[in-house]
């Protein structure tokens, strides 16, 4: 068994689904291991991970309309420390996933034909964001 790690850094405009399968794949095809699992992390409570349809714009926009909805922005919340985004941000985050286990075969994601891998920016303000890949196989 073999192991490798890095951390991609990403860049966000503010609230919105940015799309890294590229990026991914292309780290994973460098690192030499054919078969195994890849862990996908994100480092933070305000921003998430999904793996949704990459095909349709439509579906994106849908996805970041909902969660808008879902949990506001409001200065109603007890914890607003950074802002009016602040908790809705923590609530989304709550509702998604910041891990991802995805399978890996001839040094590619099993990914399903529209499956593409999401960093979920719940803050209204652009930040930089980082991502764990950790890959174990052989």
């Amino acid at each position: 068994m073999r192991q490798a790690q890095t951390v991609l850094t990403i860049a966000t405009h503010g609230a919105g689904l940015v799309e890294i399968t590229d990026e991914t794949a292309r780290w994973l095809a460098a690192q030499g291991i054919a078969t195994g699992l890849l862990t996908v992390f994100c480092r933070h409570t305000s921003a998430s991970l999904l793996i949704n349809e990459n095909a349709a714009p439509a579906v994106r926009r849908d996805l970041e309309r909902y969660f808008a909805r879902l949990a506001p922005e409001s200065r109603d919340y007890e914890h607003d420390d950074e802002g009016p985004d602040d908790m809705p941000a923590h609530l989304k985050t709550a509702l998604t996933a910041v891990s991802l286990s995805i399978p890996v075969a001839d040094a590619r994601m099993v990914l399903g034909t529209w499956q593409g891998v999401y960093l979920f920016e719940h803050r209204a303000a652009p930040h930089r964001r980082q991502v764990v890949l950790h890959l174990i196989g052989e």
